[in-house]
């Protein structure tokens, strides 16, 4: 005898919760209507089981593409930092505790905004990023900040770019260096990105000779040797040449005469 068909939907709708959470939706509301068959499971009682198998299921998945045992993820906001204390442009920065490995070059645009020191080929060849570096002993070098830790600097006496310039005490610029007059008066540059590299050299070239003049047949050597790292990919050679040759030649005491 069929059964009626408010009872197949009612049995339906009694296990269609449980059903449709077993994943056996045709087979619970044929179980209900097969003629002797076991009595339904309630809901209240098949729940606990369909949700373990469910549960037992996700977690043979999730074992089976977990990775191996021992693996930890650790965040990458977890820097070892070092403690870092220097004396830029004439102010002494610090302590601050920087990142090990950071760039000086990030060190001086995130932390100090100085960002006139320029970050071109990030490998140390074009020599943009160039600071100088002033010694006890009274000489001076540049150093390259695109490749060279922040930490290095670590006690040390530099100047930037923005250290050249004369400026009053609210910070105004009221004159430049003379390198820099001659880059101007020279039109030594175009898009001005690989300047500060070459006012750093300059500079350190310039200082040098306040100590040891040269010889007036070697100055155009000596320039030359000075600005040889430094690129220019607007070709302004010729004219960062010139205007350091003026310089050169125009201030007392940077040439000898020959014997």
């Amino acid at each position: 005898m069929t059964a009626p068909k408010q009872d197949l939907t009612s049995a339906a709708s009694q296990t269609g919760g449980v059903a449709v959470a077993s994943g056996v939706v045709v087979g619970a509301a044929g179980a209900a209507s097969a003629p002797g068959a076991a009595p339904a499971t309630p809901a209240s009682a098949a729940a606990p089981a369909a949700a373990s198998a469910a549960s037992g299921s996700g977690s043979a998945g999730v074992a089976a593409g977990a990775p191996a045992a021992g693996v930890v993820e650790r965040p990458l906001t977890h820097f070892r930092t070092l403690p870092l204390s220097i004396k830029v442009n004439g102010a002494i920065v610090g302590p601050t505790d920087v990142p090990a490995g950071l760039m000086m070059i990030d060190y001086l645009h995130e932390y100090l905004h100085l960002t006139g020191s320029r970050l071109g080929c990030g490998q140390g060849i074009c020599h943009a990023c160039v600071v100088i570096v002033d010694k006890p002993d009274g000489t001076s070098e540049e150093v390259r900040t695109c490749i060279t830790g922040a930490n290095f600097f670590h006690g040390k006496t530099i100047r930037t770019i923005e250290g050249h310039a004369k400026r009053n005490d609210a910070g105004e610029v009221i004159g430049v260096s003379p390198i820099q007059q001659k880059f101007l008066e020279h039109f030594s540059f175009q898009c001005g990105y690989c300047t500060p590299g070459f006012v750093n050299a300059a500079t350190v070239l310039i200082e040098r000779l306040q100590r040891q003049p040269v010889a007036r047949d070697k100055v155009e050597t000596t320039i030359t040797e000075a600005l040889n790292d430094h690129i220019c990919r607007c070709t302004g050679y010729v004219r960062y040449y010139e205007a350091v040759k003026e310089v050169v030649l125009t201030t007392p005491g940077l040439v000898k005469e020959a014997a």
